[in-house]
């Protein structure tokens, strides 16, 4: 019987020697965040089920409500997905080694270089860094996290980050640098590469719109992206398979190709708003509104609206809100955009909610906004 052994997700000097060692006794690995209160943990581990714990000290516990897992599979790695309740997506040995060595083909990698992990390793943006270089034998560090000073002095030639991570370091120091989570900069230095991919592609499988070798990428007449590839997952922890019975699966983002034959993703189907009838995504209004000034944070999303159906609302973090307002985020916005896609609201807000790779979490502030509205 294969286990499945729930393992610590701290970015320590061990935690690749443990997965290694997972592997080598024949079974697969569920990484946990450490960063969990009890009973967040306790959730995860109900809807995983996880066979066993391995513990900081080297210690195995055996869990007594756990499944194992299939013959060749290697990874469980929990996603919420667009319900919020947690799913663990099912990777095998052969979909781990397609995907290194895809990306490593297209990053050129060689054996002068120097992967830094310093994502999060419960999440497959950190965890895919070290699974890329344990396959191909290239050297790496692993942080305990994000630390603009340790990553910058790390002497690695590959990094790994999201938007918010890049702007507080200088990316010449890398060779590649690939950025995932939320949207990049406009400004994105030239050594840096965009992709495209999910938890159920065990990374990103398009780099700079480009599928990588071995992926198939589709668009339906609904604009839909689906993706078939083999580094794809096997199911989910529950068993289901959310692949057609031709292997291509839909991921819920609408998406189109652009002239020079790149795919260019809107953004999550659930996230585009229609407002008097118009489609707006939120992702572009955010990108016309990088670097106004007065803003350290914002994010768009569409709020009920009796008149319009949705209105395009900006939530804004600002440490001078009097000098950002509406009508001039509506002009800076219809610099670039048609005048419905400018926002119709505007909310000053503490703080945007994110994902750890730096998403915002929309449905997060339209229901905040709801709530103090009754």
């Amino acid at each position: 019987m294969q286990h499945l052994v729930a393992l610590d997700g701290r970015g320590d000097d061990h935690f690749v020697e443990r997965l290694a060692g997972i592997w080598d006794r024949g079974d697969a690995a569920f990484v946990v965040d450490p960063r969990l209160p009890l009973v967040a943990r306790a959730e995860l581990f109900a809807a995983i089920r996880p066979t066993h714990v391995l513990d900081a000290d080297g210690s195995t516990t055996s869990l007594p409500d756990g499944d194992p897992v299939e013959p060749g599979d290697a990874l469980v790695i929990a996603t919420s997905g667009t319900s919020g309740t947690p799913k663990g997506v099912v990777l095998t040995h052969a979909a781990l080694a397609a995907s290194a060595a895809a990306t490593s083909k297209r990053l050129d990698i060689s054996s002068d270089d120097h992967w830094l992990a310093c994502l999060p390793l419960a999440h497959v943006g950190g965890l895919s860094v070290v699974i890329r270089a344990l396959l191909t034998g290239t050297r790496l560090t692993v942080h305990a996290g994000f630390d603009a000073a340790a990553v910058q002095d790390a002497g690695a030639t590959l990094v790994s980050l999201v938007g918010a991570a890049l702007r507080r370091i200088d990316p010449s120091l890398f060779r590649v640098i690939v950025l995932g989570g939320s949207r990049p900069p406009p400004d994105r230095p030239a050594n840096s590469v965009t992709t495209y991919g999910m938890t159920e592609t065990g990374s990103g499988v398009v780099y700079d719109g480009i599928p990588l070798d071995g992926v198939e990428v589709r668009i339906d007449v609904e604009s839909e992206i689906s993706l078939r590839c083999p580094m794809m997952l096997r199911c989910y922890r529950d068993g289901t398979d959310p692949r057609t019975p031709d292997g291509w699966y839909p991921t819920g983002d609408l998406g189109r190709w652009l002239p020079d034959g790149r795919l260019h993703v809107d953004g999550r189907r659930g996230d585009v708003i229609v407002t008097g009838g118009e489609k707006v995504w939120p992702d572009a209004v955010e990108r016309a509104l990088a670097g106004y000034v007065g803003i350290s944070d914002l994010a768009v999303a569409g709020v009920p609206d009796e008149r319009w159906g949705q209105a395009v609302t900006a939530f804004v973090v600002s440490d001078a809100p009097t000098a950002v307002t509406l009508e001039r985020l509506r002009a800076t916005v219809k610099e670039t955009m048609p005048a419905y896609a400018a926002p119709q609201r505007m909310e000053i807000v503490d703080v945007i909610p994110r994902t750890s790779l730096g998403k915002p979490q929309r449905s997060l502030l339209v229901a905040a906004l709801d709530v103090s509205s009754d």
